[in-house]
């Protein structure tokens, strides 16, 4: 199929050409018709599959000619993370180009008086995160009642970051004669019950099993000591030489400390995580593009959303905590039809149960390497006994151990309920 097969104007054709593009996505061919017919539509399918194309060109085609009113959308797109609403948003410039639709992105981490004026002037388009939005709604400084399109996108992540009564406080402010489009990685049931509810009659399209793994990206986990994580990653990284690479780390306290470590190594390093100011943010993404920056340590803030075709390799310096993430990460590579590779580092001791919730939902075992610093593999076995008397005001390890490390956050896009 092509995308004239698709029936789609001759101004979007041409954008897509000047994209480079020339045949329609699996997710893309399968979605853009019913979109165009006005029906509501569920799209199960991962990053790196070309599902934003999937709404945004149906979307464009629909709303050109028309024009917003003053503090009135016509389509909204929700987006978990600020790094995917802003990759929305380029997508619907190059896209629209052509065209004299307006937009607007509403996400946090930046001053609300620009996304301010472009609201008063009226957007044909605006793409958000739920907490920015409900911000500005709740001033009196946008009305939702004139939106024909309503997109839901990474619905799944929106579950996993407590967005999902954000979502359904926005949804009752909206016309129910609207057409929705929910797109996800994952169906479980939370989401199903919501797409019951939001959406009418609609027509799912699934371009692969929910929560499956990229077919051209190697996977391997190496059983180490938690203490011993750093010295076999740096061994890993000599030995592998990736060319671009993602680090995911589950504490923000970790990302920096491994930053500083790398660069300490000589390594190009950058980190991004979510209580990064969004101007921070957004150079650091526009290096990782552009090649200037060869490891990326981050939170799943990154593990979504951000498509760069040259990541060559990902290394899961924390397992997820979430099995789905563990997907989403290793999704990072071996995009655009390329070779990826991807390594895990846990400890049996805290990760076991992880390791298995992983396996599970791949339907597969990770393959297991040995470490590559065999001084350190000594240490997963159990400690030897002190001889010495236990000190009563050493603090607790392990699972006794009171949490002081913060959890990655939310930044400024966090749920409502958590104000």
């Amino acid at each position: 199929m092509s995308f004239e097969e698709l029936g789609l104007s001759e101004n979007l054709l041409k954008a897509i050409k000047d994209c480079g593009y020339e045949t329609p996505t699996p997710i893309q061919a399968g979605a853009i018709p019913h979109v165009l017919m006005a029906r509501d539509v569920v799209g199960l399918a991962q990053t790196g599959t070309g599902k934003t194309a999937s709404f945004t060109l149906p979307m464009i085609e629909i709303l050109d000619g028309g024009r917003a009113k003053a503090r009135m959308p016509r389509s909204l797109i929700l987006s978990p993370t600020r790094e995917l609403a802003a990759q929305i948003a380029e997508n619907f410039e190059m896209y629209g180009k052509y065209t004299n639709l307006s937009m607007a992105l509403l996400v946090g981490g930046v001053s609300m008086d620009e996304q301010i004026k472009k609201l008063d002037r009226g957007v044909d388009v605006l793409i958000a995160t739920p907490g920015r939005l409900l911000d500005l709604f709740e001033r009196g400084r946008i009305l939702l009642t004139d939106i024909k399109i309503l997109v839901i996108d990474e619905a799944d992540r929106m579950l996993d970051m407590g967005f999902i009564p954000d979502i359904e406080k926005i949804v009752s402010k909206l016309s129910p004669m609207r057409q929705t489009l929910l797109f996800s990685a994952t169906m479980p049931a939370a989401i199903k019950k919501l797409t019951e509810k939001f959406l009418s009659n609609p027509r799912e399209v699934s371009v692969s099993a929910p929560a499956s793994t990229a077919k051209n990206v190697e996977q391997f986990m190496i059983w180490t000591h938690k203490r011993a994580k750093d010295d076999e990653l740096f061994a890993l990284i000599e030995q592998e030489n990736p060319g671009t690479a993602f680090i995911f780390c589950n504490r923000k306290r970790d990302i920096d400390g491994l930053c500083k470590a790398l660069r300490a190594r000589g390594y190009d390093a950058k980190a991004l995580h979510g209580d990064m100011d969004q101007k921070s943010r957004t150079s650091t993404l526009e290096e990782l593009r552009d090649g200037n920056v060869r490891f990326l340590v981050c939170s799943d803030v990154a593990g979504r959303g951000i498509d760069v075709d040259h990541i060559t390799h990902v290394f899961n310096y924390d397992v997820p905590m979430n099995a789905d993430d563990y997907v989403h990460r290793i999704g990072r590579t071996g995009r655009a039809g390329r070779k990826g590779r991807a390594f895990m580092l846990a400890d049996k001791k805290y990760d076991e149960k992880f390791v298995a919730a992983i396996e599970e939902i791949i339907k597969k075992p990770v393959p297991v390497q040995e470490p590559l610093v065999q001084k350190n593999a000594k240490k997963t076995a159990a400690p030897e006994k002190s001889a010495k008397p236990a000190n009563k005001n050493k603090k607790p390890r392990g699972k006794d151990r009171v949490q002081d490390e913060e959890i990655v956050g939310f930044g400024d896009d966090i749920p409502s309920f958590m104000k």
